[in-house]
């Protein structure tokens, strides 16, 4: 979900300039929500120019390439297209619902630099898997993922390897997970015909399913609703190169 998290602050960010500033500004104060930016464009259409002074914007146009939301994470590229914006005079707060067009690519050398920075280490240290352990355990163990490392595969297959070890203890578990990306109805990014290897073994079906099931949970775009916000996906592509996601956006008045 995070991708949209970081889609939808940029959404409102783009707000804050409208009626006050043209495009270098509203570039500078985009600017000032990355940890660093190699290449940034916006365009802000107007016309007549008088709607400015009105909180009206015909259209925001931004294209981004090399965007670091937190440090490590590299978004390759960024284009985000809105329709009219209205706000409420020269108040940042919106009249009308946001709608935005959104394309977004992740290069799989990018992912994997980031999946060894130190943002991502400190997320998926401390972890507790119930299913590696005994029901009658009086204590839940706690796990590190080591050097994770994801690979896209042809037909929008995607493998993710890594090594689990159980903290106090030298072993490590060696995971290798193979599944199909696939989007349901625009709201949802499924994980289907997912395999999983533990050192080599296939694990069973009903750890299988229960993963692959907690963890499109987590990406479906409804839980977006709560936030007045509204996404859904027209577009998923995979190759060798990365991911590339194309949406819609919609952000309601609160």
């Amino acid at each position: 979900m995070e991708p949209f998290t970081i889609v939808l602050s940029i959404l409102l960010g783009l707000v804050s300039p409208v009626g006050v500033v043209g495009d270098r500004l509203a570039a500078q104060q985009i600017r000032k929500q990355f940890k660093q930016v190699e290449q940034l464009e916006v365009r802000i259409d107007n016309a007549p120019n008088h709607q400015i002074l009105q909180g009206k914007v015909n259209k925001v146009r931004l294209a981004g390439r090399g965007l670091f939301p937190i440090e490590g994470l590299r978004l390759d590229t960024l284009e985000v297209e809105t329709d009219p914006i209205v706000l409420k005079g020269l108040k940042t707060q919106l009249a009308k619902p946001l709608q935005a067009g959104v394309y977004l690519f992740l290069t799989e050398a990018d992912l994997n630099r980031a999946l060894q920075s130190p943002t991502v280490t400190d997320r998926i240290k401390n972890l507790s898997f119930r299913f590696l352990q005994p029901e009658e355990a009086d204590q839940v163990a706690r796990y590190d993922l080591v050097n994770p490392q994801v690979d896209f595969l042809p037909n929008s297959r995607v493998r993710l390897q890594t090594e689990l070890t159980e903290q106090g203890y030298p072993d490590r578990l060696a995971i290798v997970a193979e599944t199909k990306l696939q989007v349901i109805a625009g709201k949802k990014l499924q994980l289907t015909q997912m395999t999983l290897t533990l050192n080599g073994q296939p694990a069973p079906k009903a750890v299988v399913e229960a993963i692959a099931q907690g963890i499109s949970q987590r990406l479906d775009l409804q839980r977006l609703e709560q936030s007045n916000t509204t996404a859904r996906i027209l577009q998923l592509q995979t190759d060798d190169r990365g991911l590339g996601l194309t949406t819609f956006v919609q952000v309601r008045p609160r």
